[in-house]
């Protein structure tokens, strides 16, 4: 890295300069315009140039340079951004005689009887965004939201390369003074399928969609994530604009296109409803060939004052349309129905199916979710069925051709033992999954681990899900004991794992070997057993013996644990592989240091109400009163003895305080805490 150096003198200032603007084009033409007019070596020649400069004379850095798209720090949340002008949504036609109809209102509105002119667009699938720019500079960019007010996500936008960080006088006259400019926000689909891969190697739950990709880039916190997914954006829309005026939506768009900001090429003017009808079925024909997603087309009525005569109604303008494609199916049969266990133990029925070509993807397997989707649709073995793709990504079964049976087609029956490691599988009453409870299941051990290791549970420290991944795809860790028997000589051996990390983290694990019994139960992962049930059965049974030992009636003898989460419990720790973990754990040296019962529970009978944001999580209070055998309620009545009152308590304080309730800050409630121990 360069040394920051003194002064700059004029040619650096200027050199600095003329770099930005040769950087800038080069953006422009290749991820705008799709035409590079240099190599990538000559580009990134330009580009270490601009950094090494900029790095030596920081003084001369600029929000708008180029190497500004690297991402900022992280935010802690997102600020509210409330739009000058509605983003509205749009009503949709389903079908063409849905298309004439809209167009006939137009028409009868403005009463005219010629054909009316409209812009018609490919209608993106990705995230909405509105992009304010201020004299030329980006200024804020935030999201749809609820159309009046949106969230602030200038950071993430500003790494996305067709987004110019400057606007420049040009082809679209002067750069207004004010521009609210308004796109969709796309992950291209190539980029799409490559993610998903990486997420899946990884052991990570892949992307439903395109649009899922796209919003969950753009919302990260961390704007360095964000600049590392391939997003792209193709601009639509209006705001408010402080400058010139336009007549018509199309002038509007050929001055976006003058800014250098990006409009898609596939636009046309259509004049007429039938004109609107062709160039769907033009778009819906070459859809497979895109390299983005779309799902229709919008059409909106072209001239700025027919479109200000026609208005809006409710949340949706009277001017424009969104006439959706017709979802992706195909046919085809179900060879067979196999249980998936997820990382989580959740056993999800799959369709294996003679393979489809749906919308241009080859289709041999669909997710049936759940044995009661199964029931519902009635769906065998052998079964022809009418598969499509939700979202024209995700495959699923629509319906069965009942018509279609011979009589050789099978029920299928949701296994009694997990297919991957024998453990009992379970069904949690009024619940739609089933679910694999072995410790030791391959398919579950990362999660099991990860869970174990988490904040509310061991708390672990430096013990992530990324190196949890390395520590089981290595062999190094097959069960949760096998984290207190790691050396640092092996951790140093992983990625990103020096020797000084080695040796934190060994010695964070073997710091945990003494953790208060609600910790170890949480860390459990008991199906049903969370937290605040977690610290009840510490709080009862005093020893993690004594849990595992009870029968199903002392367990509901405890308030709020009926026969369900009894039996749970029960069926946890019967299962003899857990019962050889737990015994591991205590060769390990893990021994669990029960919490005390405060003062023998004279709190019993309290009721309290927790408000506004606490300096500790909101369950470890909820946890500390509920063992010192006080009641947490939601809301706040006559009958509440306690409000627990933290910033930003909100109207529940004022509540309390009509009512005469007694309020406590956390000290107050520490003090009568220790007192009730004392």
């Amino acid at each position: 890295m360069a040394k920051p150096e003194s002064a700059p003198g004029p040619a650096i200032a200027r050199e600095v300069e003329r770099l930005r603007r040769a950087i800038a084009e080069h953006n422009v033409r290749y991820y705008v315009h799709d035409d590079p007019s240099v190599s990538d070596a000559e580009y990134d020649r330009l580009f270490r140039r601009l950094v090494e400069l900029e790095e030596r004379h920081p003084e001369l850095r600029s929000p708008s340079s180029p190497t500004q798209r690297i991402g900022a720090a992280p935010a802690q949340k997102f600020a509210a951004v409330r739009h000058s002008v509605p983003m509205l949504s749009l009503d949709n036609a389903m079908s063409a005689d849905e298309l004439r109809e809209f167009d006939a209102r137009v028409r009868k509105l403005l009463r005219r009887e010629e054909p009316v002119e409209y812009v018609a667009e490919p209608k993106l699938d990705g995230l909405a965004v509105e992009v304010v720019y201020v004299d030329g500079e980006l200024s804020v960019a935030s999201t749809r939201g609820d159309g009046v007010t949106g969230e602030d996500v200038t950071a993430n936008v500003r790494t996305i390369r067709s987004v110019p960080l400057r606007l420049t006088p040009g082809r679209g006259g002067a750069v207004p003074r004010r521009l609210e400019a308004r796109g969709e926000v796309i992950f291209p689909l190539a980029a799409f399928a490559q993610l998903n891969a990486e997420r899946a190697a990884a052991d990570e739950p892949p992307f439903a969609n395109p649009r899922n990709a796209a919003a969950g880039s753009l919302r990260q916190l961390d704007p360095r994530i964000t600049a590392k997914r391939p997003l792209d954006i193709f601009f639509h829309s209006a705001g408010l604009i402080d400058g010139p005026a336009f007549a018509s939506h199309a002038e509007f768009l050929a001055a976006l296109q003058g800014w250098n900001l990006k409009v898609n090429p596939l636009n046309r003017i259509c004049r007429g409803a039938d004109a609107i009808i062709a160039y769907h079925r033009e778009i819906a024909a070459t859809r497979a060939t895109l390299r983005y997603e779309v799902d229709g087309v919008v059409a909106k009525v072209n001239a700025y004052d027919l479109q200000r005569r026609l208005g809006e109604v409710s949340r949706s303008p009277r001017w424009a349309i969104a006439f959706k494609f017709k979802a992706q199916q195909g046919r085809t049969r179900i060879v067979a129905i196999i249980p998936s266990v997820g990382r989580t133990g959740v056993i999800t029925p799959v369709a294996q199916l003679e393979p489809v070509s749906v919308g241009g993807v080859t289709i041999s397997s669909a997710s049936l979710h759940n044995m009661d989707e199964i029931r519902r649709k009635d769906v065998r073995v052998g079964d022809t069925v009418l598969i499509e793709r939700a979202g024209d990504v995700i495959p699923y079964v629509v319906e069965v051709d009942t018509a279609a049976r011979s009589g050789g087609e099978t029920e299928f029956e949701m296994p009694t033992r997990c297919p991957i490691c024998d453990s009992e599988v379970i069904r949690e009453e009024g619940a739609a999954a089933f679910r694999c409870i072995g410790m030791q299941c391959p398919a579950q051990r990362r999660e099991i681990i990860r869970h174990f290791a988490s904040k509310h549970a061991l708390d672990i420290d430096g013990l992530g899900e990324k190196l949890v991944a390395q520590l089981v795809e290595r062999g190094m860790v097959k069960d949760v004991s096998d984290l207190y028997l790691l050396t640092a000589e092996q951790l140093a051996e992983l990625d990103r794992m020096g020797e000084k990390s080695a040796g934190n983290l060994v010695a964070a694990i073997q710091a945990t070997k003494e953790p208060a019994l609600h910790r170890l139960i949480n860390a459990l992962g008991i199906p049903q057993v969370g937290e605040r049930t977690a610290a009840l059965l510490a709080e009862r049974f005093g020893s993690l013996q004594a849990l595992a030992d009870a029968d199903e009636e002392a367990l509901t003898g405890l308030r709020d644990i009926g026969p369900e989460t009894a039996r749970e419990i029960r069926a946890f720790f019967t299962l003899p592989q857990n019962r050889a973990t737990l015994d591991r754990l205590e060769e390990v040296g893990v021994h669990a240091t029960a919490v005390p019962r405060r003062g023998g529970g004279r709190l019993r009978g309290k009721t309290f109400v927790i408000t506004g944001t606490l300096s500790a999580p909101r369950d470890d209070v909820i946890a500390r009163i509920e063992t010192a055998g006080g009641k947490v309620t939601g809301g706040v009545t006559k009958k509440t003895d306690y409000l627990v009152a933290g910033d930003d308590p909100g109207s529940k304080l004022d509540k309390a305080r009509t009512l005469g309730v007694a309020v406590l800050d956390e000290q107050g409630l520490d003090a009568l805490l220790r007192g009730q121990a004392g």
